[in-house]
């Protein structure tokens, strides 16, 4: 899910409009890409911050529930299975391990509720945006959301691509 070269058309271009106009409402790219920085330097998880929130020169990242590393290191090796699967439509549910699938389950119901809010630390920046965990939830079909995993999961590098990404 990290190799933006490996999102479908359709996600590529979801992630660059939404990207572009996150970093539209906190100041600019260079701000965005800060604060994406300044999570990436949290070990081993910026989501595992005491304190719910991870903050930069010129930008802030807060949410409304303390996330356990169990839940975050769970999240990585979903991650890793959707990299090795390499299947665009990934459902995090299609777990054949039923015990795996309980805690999957149970990470669901633990962050479902869990919202992000970033905003520039000046007002005059942008007004901010909002996003949360999971695209869409129902009883046989859980997606994460492509933005959350790009702000917490991936790269840098990728950020400046899907930025940089040229809608056709």
């Amino acid at each position: 899910m990290c190799n933006f070269n490996k999102q479908t058309d359709e996600t590529k271009a979801l992630i660059h409009l939404f990207m572009t106009k996150a970093a539209d409402n906190v100041g600019g790219a260079n701000f965005l890409l800060e604060l994406i920085e300044a999570m990436k330097a949290k070990k081993p998880y910026a989501l595992s911050e005491k304190n719910s929130q991870v903050a930069s020169n010129h930008t802030i990242i807060k949410w409304n529930k303390v996330v356990f590393k169990d839940k975050a290191d769970l999240i990585q090796a979903i991650l890793d299975d959707h990299r090795r699967s390499e299947n665009p439509d990934f459902n995090i549910l299609d777990e054949p391990n039923a015990k795996k699938r309980k805690n999957i389950l149970n990470m669901v119901r633990t962050l479902t509720p869990l919202e992000f809010t970033v905003s520039p630390q000046n007002p005059n920046d942008g007004a901010g945006f909002n996003f949360k965990v999971f695209e869409s939830t129902s009883d046989d079909d859980v997606k994460l959301n492509p933005i959350f995993v790009s702000m917490f999961f991936c790269s840098t590098e990728f950020i400046k691509k899907a930025l940089k990404h040229k809608i056709d």
